[in-house]
Protein backbone atom coordinates (compact mmCIF):
# COMPACT_ATOMS: atom_id res chain seq x y z
CA UNK A 1 0.00 0.00 0.00
CA UNK A 2 1.15 3.75 -0.96
CA UNK A 3 1.26 5.93 1.57
CA UNK A 4 -0.86 9.04 1.25
CA UNK A 5 1.85 12.12 2.15
CA UNK A 6 -0.09 14.53 3.82
CA UNK A 7 0.51 18.80 3.15
CA UNK A 8 1.35 20.46 6.00
CA UNK A 9 -0.93 24.27 6.56
CA UNK A 10 0.33 27.24 5.74
CA UNK A 11 -0.01 30.52 7.58
CA UNK A 12 -0.33 33.80 5.72
CA UNK A 13 2.22 36.43 7.42
CA UNK A 14 -0.63 38.84 8.90
CA UNK A 15 2.58 41.84 8.03
CA UNK A 16 1.05 42.00 4.56
CA UNK A 17 -2.21 40.44 4.98
CA UNK A 18 -3.69 42.61 7.52
CA UNK A 19 -4.89 46.68 6.76
CA UNK A 20 -2.21 48.59 7.91
CA UNK A 21 -2.56 52.31 7.18
CA UNK A 22 0.27 55.07 6.93
CA UNK A 23 -1.59 58.76 7.83
CA UNK A 24 0.29 61.84 7.03
CA UNK A 25 0.99 61.66 4.00
CA UNK A 26 -1.53 63.25 0.78
CA UNK A 27 -1.53 58.85 -0.49
CA UNK A 28 -1.73 56.87 2.71
CA UNK A 29 -1.80 53.21 1.24
CA UNK A 30 -3.04 49.90 2.36
CA UNK A 31 -0.40 47.38 1.92
CA UNK A 32 -1.95 44.62 0.97
CA UNK A 33 0.31 42.78 -1.66
CA UNK A 34 3.02 40.84 -2.12
CA UNK A 35 2.12 38.67 0.69
CA UNK A 36 4.59 36.04 2.16
CA UNK A 37 3.62 32.39 3.10
CA UNK A 38 5.05 30.62 5.95
CA UNK A 39 5.25 26.93 5.83
CA UNK A 40 4.97 24.64 9.30
CA UNK A 41 7.46 22.18 9.64
CA UNK A 42 6.94 19.66 6.50
CA UNK A 43 4.83 16.07 6.67
CA UNK A 44 7.51 15.06 8.88
CA UNK A 45 4.93 16.38 11.60
CA UNK A 46 2.33 13.89 10.30
CA UNK A 47 -1.63 13.76 11.10
CA UNK A 48 -0.59 14.95 15.29
CA UNK A 49 0.68 18.43 14.11
CA UNK A 50 -1.81 19.15 11.71
CA UNK A 51 -4.43 18.20 14.51
CA UNK A 52 -2.82 20.88 16.61
CA UNK A 53 -2.98 23.67 14.31
CA UNK A 54 -6.33 22.68 13.87
CA UNK A 55 -7.47 22.84 17.48
CA UNK A 56 -5.46 26.14 17.93
CA UNK A 57 -7.45 27.86 15.23
CA UNK A 58 -10.75 26.66 16.85
CA UNK A 59 -9.31 27.73 20.07
CA UNK A 60 -8.82 31.20 19.45
CA UNK A 61 -11.58 31.70 16.52
CA UNK A 62 -9.58 32.61 13.72
CA UNK A 63 -11.31 33.57 10.76
CA UNK A 64 -9.66 35.10 8.92
CA UNK A 65 -5.36 37.39 8.91
CA UNK A 66 -7.15 39.84 11.19
CA UNK A 67 -7.29 37.94 13.72
CA UNK A 68 -4.11 36.44 13.40
CA UNK A 69 -2.97 39.91 14.09
CA UNK A 70 -2.24 39.35 17.35
CA UNK A 71 0.03 36.38 16.97
CA UNK A 72 2.84 39.00 15.15
CA UNK A 73 4.96 40.80 17.28
CA UNK A 74 5.25 43.73 15.23
CA UNK A 75 4.55 44.88 11.76
CA UNK A 76 5.68 48.80 11.20
CA UNK A 77 9.33 48.34 10.99
CA UNK A 78 10.41 50.91 12.80
CA UNK A 79 7.21 53.27 13.37
CA UNK A 80 5.51 52.36 16.45
CA UNK A 81 2.25 50.18 16.47
CA UNK A 82 -1.00 49.87 17.25
CA UNK A 83 -3.55 46.58 17.65
CA UNK A 84 -6.86 48.10 18.52
CA UNK A 85 -9.37 45.59 19.84
CA UNK A 86 -12.97 46.16 20.22
CA UNK A 87 -15.18 44.28 22.63
CA UNK A 88 -19.04 45.00 24.04
CA UNK A 89 -19.16 45.76 27.89
CA UNK A 90 -18.66 42.24 29.07
CA UNK A 91 -15.43 41.97 27.40
CA UNK A 92 -16.56 38.25 25.98
CA UNK A 93 -17.72 39.35 22.75
CA UNK A 94 -15.58 40.83 19.94
CA UNK A 95 -17.61 43.89 17.91
CA UNK A 96 -16.92 44.08 14.44
CA UNK A 97 -17.36 46.67 11.97
CA UNK A 98 -16.84 49.25 14.93
CA UNK A 99 -15.41 52.86 13.87
CA UNK A 100 -12.07 53.37 15.51
CA UNK A 101 -10.95 56.76 15.91
CA UNK A 102 -6.92 57.60 16.44
CA UNK A 103 -5.96 61.20 17.56
CA UNK A 104 -2.27 62.15 17.88
CA UNK A 105 -1.98 64.40 21.07
CA UNK A 106 2.02 65.79 19.84
CA UNK A 107 2.11 66.48 16.61
CA UNK A 108 0.10 67.60 13.88
CA UNK A 109 -1.37 65.07 12.07
CA UNK A 110 -5.08 64.51 10.84
CA UNK A 111 -7.16 62.30 12.68
CA UNK A 112 -7.67 58.32 11.68
CA UNK A 113 -11.02 57.14 11.22
CA UNK A 114 -11.42 53.71 10.07
CA UNK A 115 -13.45 50.33 10.69
CA UNK A 116 -12.49 47.77 12.45
CA UNK A 117 -12.22 44.49 11.08
CA UNK A 118 -15.28 41.35 10.99
CA UNK A 119 -12.93 39.85 14.18
CA UNK A 120 -13.35 43.38 16.15
CA UNK A 121 -9.54 44.36 15.50
CA UNK A 122 -7.37 46.89 13.66
CA UNK A 123 -3.77 47.37 13.15
CA UNK A 124 -2.58 50.31 12.51
CA UNK A 125 1.30 52.29 11.99
CA UNK A 126 1.43 55.71 13.60
CA UNK A 127 3.40 58.86 12.24
CA UNK A 128 7.21 58.60 12.74
CA UNK A 129 6.89 61.89 15.00
CA UNK A 130 4.03 61.02 16.91
CA UNK A 131 4.77 59.78 21.01
CA UNK A 132 1.06 59.76 22.31
CA UNK A 133 -2.22 58.89 21.03
CA UNK A 134 -5.94 58.92 21.99
CA UNK A 135 -8.26 56.20 21.13
CA UNK A 136 -11.63 55.64 21.12
CA UNK A 137 -14.10 53.17 19.15
CA UNK A 138 -17.58 54.06 18.55
CA UNK A 139 -20.53 52.33 16.80
CA UNK A 140 -24.21 53.25 15.94
CA UNK A 141 -25.47 52.60 19.19
CA UNK A 142 -22.73 53.46 21.64
CA UNK A 143 -19.12 54.62 22.34
CA UNK A 144 -15.98 53.16 24.16
CA UNK A 145 -14.29 55.60 26.72
CA UNK A 146 -11.13 56.97 25.24
CA UNK A 147 -7.69 55.08 25.80
CA UNK A 148 -4.43 57.42 26.12
CA UNK A 149 -1.21 55.34 24.57
CA UNK A 150 2.17 55.60 24.75
CA UNK A 151 3.65 55.36 21.47
CA UNK A 152 6.89 53.58 21.08
CA UNK A 153 8.92 53.51 17.73
CA UNK A 154 9.60 49.72 16.65
CA UNK A 155 7.03 48.11 19.36
CA UNK A 156 3.10 47.63 19.15
CA UNK A 157 0.93 48.63 21.69
CA UNK A 158 -2.28 46.30 22.44
CA UNK A 159 -5.46 48.66 23.18
CA UNK A 160 -8.75 47.02 24.08
CA UNK A 161 -11.83 49.20 24.00
CA UNK A 162 -15.03 47.84 25.10
CA UNK A 163 -18.34 49.67 23.73
CA UNK A 164 -20.67 50.82 26.70
CA UNK A 165 -23.98 50.13 27.30
CA UNK A 166 -25.54 52.80 27.11
CA UNK A 167 -28.16 53.62 23.95
CA UNK A 168 -26.77 56.47 22.02
CA UNK A 169 -23.93 58.22 24.41
CA UNK A 170 -22.89 61.66 23.60
CA UNK A 171 -19.45 63.21 23.58
CA UNK A 172 -17.83 66.82 24.82
CA UNK A 173 -15.29 68.31 23.52
CA UNK A 174 -13.33 71.49 23.23
CA UNK A 175 -10.32 73.61 24.64
CA UNK A 176 -9.09 74.93 27.71
CA UNK A 177 -6.78 77.88 27.65
CA UNK A 178 -6.03 81.00 29.99
CA UNK A 179 -8.85 83.40 29.87
CA UNK A 180 -6.41 86.31 30.86
CA UNK A 181 -3.88 85.78 28.00
CA UNK A 182 -6.19 83.27 25.83
CA UNK A 183 -2.87 80.78 25.52
CA UNK A 184 -3.67 77.28 25.66
CA UNK A 185 -3.45 75.17 28.78
CA UNK A 186 -1.91 71.35 28.81
CA UNK A 187 -2.51 68.94 30.82
CA UNK A 188 -5.52 70.12 33.17
CA UNK A 189 -7.43 67.40 34.46
CA UNK A 190 -11.04 67.10 32.56
CA UNK A 191 -14.05 65.14 33.68
CA UNK A 192 -17.58 64.79 34.23
CA UNK A 193 -18.92 63.36 37.57
CA UNK A 194 -19.20 59.35 38.17
CA UNK A 195 -16.51 59.20 35.55
CA UNK A 196 -13.65 56.54 36.53
CA UNK A 197 -10.84 58.76 35.27
CA UNK A 198 -10.19 62.30 34.15
CA UNK A 199 -8.92 63.39 30.81
CA UNK A 200 -5.80 66.03 29.93
CA UNK A 201 -5.87 67.98 27.56
CA UNK A 202 -2.95 68.29 25.31
CA UNK A 203 -0.52 70.66 24.14
CA UNK A 204 -3.45 72.71 22.07
CA UNK A 205 -5.50 72.53 24.82
CA UNK A 206 -7.23 70.70 23.78
CA UNK A 207 -9.54 67.22 25.33
CA UNK A 208 -12.15 64.92 24.73
CA UNK A 209 -14.76 62.71 26.39
CA UNK A 210 -16.31 59.54 24.84
CA UNK A 211 -19.21 57.32 25.89
CA UNK A 212 -21.05 59.94 28.36
CA UNK A 213 -25.02 58.92 28.91
CA UNK A 214 -27.30 61.83 27.96
CA UNK A 215 -28.41 64.25 30.29
CA UNK A 216 -27.08 67.04 32.43
CA UNK A 217 -23.59 66.03 33.61
CA UNK A 218 -21.13 67.77 35.91
CA UNK A 219 -18.62 69.02 34.27
CA UNK A 220 -14.60 69.60 36.43
CA UNK A 221 -11.60 71.09 35.10
CA UNK A 222 -8.75 71.28 37.33
CA UNK A 223 -4.99 72.86 36.96
CA UNK A 224 -2.67 74.04 39.37
CA UNK A 225 -2.50 77.66 39.48
CA UNK A 226 -6.11 78.33 38.07
CA UNK A 227 -9.61 78.46 39.89
CA UNK A 228 -11.30 75.06 39.61
CA UNK A 229 -14.36 74.90 37.24
CA UNK A 230 -17.61 72.91 38.02
CA UNK A 231 -20.25 73.60 35.77
CA UNK A 232 -23.44 71.84 34.45
CA UNK A 233 -23.89 71.32 30.89
CA UNK A 234 -26.55 68.92 28.80
CA UNK A 235 -25.12 66.12 27.18
CA UNK A 236 -27.13 65.40 23.71
CA UNK A 237 -27.73 61.55 22.60
CA UNK A 238 -25.64 60.67 19.90
CA UNK A 239 -24.17 64.26 19.51
CA UNK A 240 -21.02 66.42 20.33
CA UNK A 241 -21.70 69.12 22.38
CA UNK A 242 -18.73 71.39 22.46
CA UNK A 243 -17.34 72.96 25.63
CA UNK A 244 -14.59 75.77 25.40
CA UNK A 245 -13.47 76.65 29.22
CA UNK A 246 -11.72 79.99 30.13
CA UNK A 247 -9.98 78.90 33.54
CA UNK A 248 -8.90 82.20 35.56
CA UNK A 249 -5.38 82.07 37.24
CA UNK A 250 -5.82 82.21 40.98
CA UNK A 251 -3.97 85.90 41.85
CA UNK A 252 -7.16 87.35 39.48
CA UNK A 253 -10.64 88.28 40.83
CA UNK A 254 -13.09 87.14 37.59
CA UNK A 255 -15.11 84.71 36.83
CA UNK A 256 -14.37 81.73 34.37
CA UNK A 257 -15.95 81.86 30.32
CA UNK A 258 -17.55 78.98 29.41
CA UNK A 259 -18.78 78.36 26.04
CA UNK A 260 -21.36 76.20 24.98
CA UNK A 261 -22.18 74.81 21.53
CA UNK A 262 -24.24 71.61 20.37
CA UNK A 263 -22.31 70.65 16.61
CA UNK A 264 -24.48 69.57 13.86
CA UNK A 265 -23.63 65.81 13.56
CA UNK A 266 -23.94 65.92 9.52
CA UNK A 267 -20.39 68.56 9.72
CA UNK A 268 -19.08 66.46 12.14
CA UNK A 269 -19.86 63.46 10.47
CA UNK A 270 -18.16 64.94 7.19
CA UNK A 271 -15.18 65.96 9.00
CA UNK A 272 -15.73 69.73 9.09
CA UNK A 273 -14.66 70.52 12.49
CA UNK A 274 -11.33 69.04 12.13
CA UNK A 275 -10.56 70.66 9.20
CA UNK A 276 -11.90 74.03 10.55
CA UNK A 277 -9.27 73.54 13.60
CA UNK A 278 -6.14 72.18 11.93
CA UNK A 279 -6.88 74.93 9.42
CA UNK A 280 -7.52 77.82 11.73
CA UNK A 281 -4.47 76.74 13.46
CA UNK A 282 -2.34 76.40 10.19
CA UNK A 283 -4.18 80.05 8.11
CA UNK A 284 -5.30 77.37 5.54
CA UNK A 285 -9.05 77.95 4.45
CA UNK A 286 -12.25 79.73 5.44
CA UNK A 287 -14.78 78.10 7.39
CA UNK A 288 -18.55 79.37 8.18
CA UNK A 289 -20.25 77.55 10.91
CA UNK A 290 -23.89 77.31 11.03
CA UNK A 291 -23.44 79.75 13.93
CA UNK A 292 -21.96 82.36 11.51
CA UNK A 293 -24.58 81.46 9.24
CA UNK A 294 -26.94 82.16 11.36
CA UNK A 295 -25.74 85.32 12.33
CA UNK A 296 -25.47 87.24 9.09
CA UNK A 297 -28.59 85.12 7.23
CA UNK A 298 -27.24 86.37 3.28
CA UNK A 299 -29.74 86.44 0.50
CA UNK A 300 -27.75 84.86 -2.13
CA UNK A 301 -24.36 82.64 -2.34
CA UNK A 302 -22.21 84.74 -4.40
CA UNK A 303 -23.14 87.67 -1.83
CA UNK A 304 -22.14 85.06 0.99
CA UNK A 305 -18.98 84.00 -0.74
CA UNK A 306 -17.99 88.47 -1.85
CA UNK A 307 -18.54 89.20 1.00
CA UNK A 308 -17.68 86.93 3.93
CA UNK A 309 -14.66 85.26 1.96
CA UNK A 310 -11.46 85.57 0.64
CA UNK A 311 -12.40 85.38 -2.80
CA UNK A 312 -11.76 87.91 -5.02
CA UNK A 313 -15.18 89.71 -6.06
CA UNK A 314 -14.76 89.49 -9.56
CA UNK A 315 -14.51 85.55 -9.49
CA UNK A 316 -17.99 85.45 -7.78
CA UNK A 317 -19.85 88.88 -9.15
CA UNK A 318 -21.05 87.34 -12.16
CA UNK A 319 -22.23 83.94 -10.07
CA UNK A 320 -20.06 81.65 -12.21
CA UNK A 321 -17.33 79.49 -11.74
CA UNK A 322 -14.78 80.94 -13.66
CA UNK A 323 -12.99 84.78 -13.51
CA UNK A 324 -12.58 87.39 -15.98
CA UNK A 325 -8.64 86.93 -16.17
CA UNK A 326 -8.40 82.97 -16.19
CA UNK A 327 -9.61 82.24 -12.38
CA UNK A 328 -11.39 79.14 -12.02
CA UNK A 329 -13.86 78.54 -8.82
CA UNK A 330 -14.51 74.43 -7.88
CA UNK A 331 -18.04 74.26 -6.43
CA UNK A 332 -18.69 70.73 -4.69
CA UNK A 333 -22.54 70.56 -3.32
CA UNK A 334 -22.44 68.01 -0.76
CA UNK A 335 -19.62 66.02 -2.38
CA UNK A 336 -21.14 66.07 -5.82
CA UNK A 337 -19.18 68.46 -8.46
CA UNK A 338 -21.59 70.96 -9.83
CA UNK A 339 -19.40 73.24 -11.37
CA UNK A 340 -18.32 72.48 -14.96
CA UNK A 341 -15.03 73.86 -15.82
CA UNK A 342 -14.05 72.31 -18.84
CA UNK A 343 -16.82 70.51 -20.62
CA UNK A 344 -15.64 71.82 -24.26
CA UNK A 345 -18.11 74.47 -24.44
CA UNK A 346 -16.86 77.05 -21.96
CA UNK A 347 -20.30 76.46 -20.27
CA UNK A 348 -20.38 77.67 -16.51
CA UNK A 349 -23.02 77.85 -14.25
CA UNK A 350 -25.00 80.14 -11.96
CA UNK A 351 -24.04 79.94 -8.01
CA UNK A 352 -27.17 81.39 -6.91
CA UNK A 353 -29.01 78.09 -8.74
CA UNK A 354 -27.42 75.94 -6.94
CA UNK A 355 -28.36 76.40 -3.47
CA UNK A 356 -30.29 78.65 -0.77
CA UNK A 357 -28.38 80.27 2.06
CA UNK A 358 -31.09 78.94 4.32
CA UNK A 359 -30.27 75.61 2.75
CA UNK A 360 -26.58 75.31 4.40
CA UNK A 361 -25.25 73.97 7.27
CA UNK A 362 -21.51 74.98 6.83
CA UNK A 363 -19.26 76.35 3.85
CA UNK A 364 -15.31 75.66 3.84
CA UNK A 365 -13.59 78.10 0.95
CA UNK A 366 -9.77 77.40 0.10
CA UNK A 367 -7.98 79.03 -2.51
CA UNK A 368 -6.01 76.98 -4.67
CA UNK A 369 -5.39 73.07 -4.31
CA UNK A 370 -1.72 72.94 -3.32
CA UNK A 371 -3.36 74.32 0.64
CA UNK A 372 -5.77 71.61 0.61
CA UNK A 373 -5.97 69.23 3.76
CA UNK A 374 -4.75 65.23 2.62
CA UNK A 375 -8.85 64.16 2.83
CA UNK A 376 -9.86 66.77 0.15
CA UNK A 377 -6.79 66.51 -2.56
CA UNK A 378 -9.14 64.30 -4.91
CA UNK A 379 -11.32 67.89 -5.03
CA UNK A 380 -7.90 69.38 -6.26
CA UNK A 381 -8.49 71.00 -10.05
CA UNK A 382 -4.72 72.94 -10.78
CA UNK A 383 -5.31 76.68 -9.26
CA UNK A 384 -8.81 76.76 -9.11
CA UNK A 385 -10.42 77.96 -5.73
CA UNK A 386 -12.52 74.98 -3.71
CA UNK A 387 -15.65 75.75 -2.74
CA UNK A 388 -17.24 73.15 -0.25
CA UNK A 389 -21.34 73.46 0.37
CA UNK A 390 -22.83 71.70 3.28
CA UNK A 391 -26.85 71.30 3.56
CA UNK A 392 -28.60 70.67 6.60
Amino acid sequence: MRRRKIQAPTICDPRSAEGVWYPGTRESTRRRSGMKRRTVAGAALGLRTLMASAAFLALHGVSGAGALAAQESHACEDRAGLRVEVLDATGMVRVSGADVRIRWVDVVRSPVREGAGDDGRLTFCAPKDATKATVWAETRDGSSEQAFVALIPGETSAVELRILGEDHPGRLEGRVFDAVTNDPITTAAVTVAGRRAAVETDRWGRYILTGIPAGAKEFQVRRMGYEPLDYVVAVKAGLTTQVDIGLVPDPVEMEPLVATTVRSDRLESKGFYERQFWGEMLGVGEFLTPEYLERWRPIRMSQLLEQHTMLRPRLVSAGRTRGPLGECLQVYLDNINVGNLDDGYGSNFALNSVVLPSELAGVEVYRASTSLPDGLMRFGVGRCALVLIWTR
